[in-house]
């Protein structure tokens, strides 16, 4: 049996994973990656569907572990506004970049994209092995560290494993970290959409009854990428009809706000759940990313808290390694723990806050709607103040997400 010992074994090579590698290029600290799949490494001429919102903190952070140049070389497409309006109301807010004399408001980029330069950066490290393809077969726990046996047969022993596996970590479900979770009661369709008219790098959302559908600028002047999120039998059924005919549901779904849509290539579905682990930290393992949260893609904040988990956790491990302290005990992680589910649980709150306003037809909560997005669009301070936050510009930030 071959026996590999690290000081941190990371179980997913996601987005999240690799940037928490690649975070730590410059420390002392050994690092074992598994992952079970290789990203395909060419990309095709239609956009993926998974797609992300990068915030400028997110950008601050890959462009600081040196992944930044990949992304912009493959695919990605800055937007400079954001639409945001419901249907049969008065309710609508813009944002724009320039009031906040930002070049832009974020990026828009294939989840792959992300994947594959952060790849491109990890493989170069000295400290990381990659275990790919690879799986977890079981693991075990001593006092000074956890023992990892894969499918292949191999053994890794590691000071601190870090769930960075997903929504269904295999790691979380090891240790039986309890979840708090609510099913949302929608699912996401996903599509790439052509429309008549070119989206001008701005992304634009808009509540109907079914509700909220985003449409998100990529880098073909005329092309977007949606997410509708919407009952999963809308959603299913919307998946599975005719083009012409989902074709023309969206146009109207989207106020005919670009002309006319249609779909180009495959349509998706995804449950929408909130995950919220009890434990981001036990004995020897920490949870990063979708392993301790998943939260509604309203305002596509997903992907940016599970960066902002990885640079924190990164920037406490060195911490700790500089000060000759254990990584894996759950005391010395307690710092990183209480950081990220403080901000992990505002995220939440304000997103279920967003879709509890945003829900129902009732003509006074229609009102209410209205005269609060009203507010917030002119009233001084508010719009600038949540724009800011989204974007990561401020909050209690990880050195890596700051300039």
């Amino acid at each position: 049996m071959k026996m590999t010992n690290v000081d941190i074994a990371i179980i997913g090579g996601g987005m999240v994973g690799l940037t928490l590698a690649a975070a730590l290029a410059d420390s002392d600290l050994r690092i074992a990656i598994i992952e079970g799949k290789m990203p395909e490494p060419e990309l095709t001429p239609l956009p993926d569907l998974r797609v992300s919102a990068l915030s400028r903190a997110s950008e601050r952070i890959l462009k600081n572990v040196g992944a930044w140049e990949g992304i912009q070389s493959r695919r990605s497409s800055p937007y400079q506004k954001m639409s945001v309006w419901e249907q049969d109301s008065f309710a609508a807010i813009d944002f724009d970049a320039m009031d906040l004399g930002q070049p832009n408001l974020g990026y828009i980029v294939e989840n792959r994209v992300i994947q594959l330069a952060l790849l491109e950066r990890v493989k170069q490290q000295q400290n990381v092995t990659l275990f790919c393809p690879e799986r977890c077969a079981n693991v075990m726990f001593g006092e000074t560290e956890a023992w990892l046996t894969l499918e292949s047969g191999s053994a890794i022993t590691a000071k601190l494993v870090v769930g960075a596996d997903g929504a269904n970590s295999w790691v979380r479900n090891q240790l039986s970290i309890p979840l708090t979770h609510w099913d949302y009661g929608h699912s996401a369709l996903v599509a790439n959409i052509r429309t008549e008219e070119p989206h001008d790098g701005v992304a634009r959302q808009i509540f109907t009854p079914d509700g909220p559908l985003a449409f998100l600028p990529l880098s073909d002047s005329n092309l977007s990428s949606i997410v509708w999120s919407q009952s999963p039998e809308n959603a299913d059924a919307r998946c599975s009809m005719p083009e012409d005919e989902f074709n023309k549901a969206l146009s109207a779904a989207f106020d005919l706000r670009l002309g006319l849509c249609s779909v180009e290539g495959e349509r998706a579905a995804f449950p929408l759940k909130m995950r919220y682990a009890r434990d981001f930290v036990v004995e020897r393992v920490a949870l990063i990313g979708d392993a301790a949260h998943t939260i509604h893609p309203l305002a596509g904040q997903g992907v940016n808290l599970g960066l902002l988990d990885a640079a924190t956790l990164a920037q406490e491990l060195i911490r700790l390694s500089d000060e000759g302290k254990d990584i894996g005990e759950k005391t010395n992680l307690r710092a990183f723990e209480r950081w990220r589910k403080a901000e992990a649980a505002q995220m939440i709150a304000a997103m279920q806050g967003f879709r509890d306003l945003f829900a129902g037809e009732n003509p006074a909560k229609k009102l209410i709607r209205g005269i609060g997005l009203m507010a917030a669009a002119t009233l001084p301070g508010i719009k600038t103040q949540f724009i800011k936050r989204a974007l990561g510009l401020i909050g209690d930030l990880p050195k890596l997400a700051k300039k």
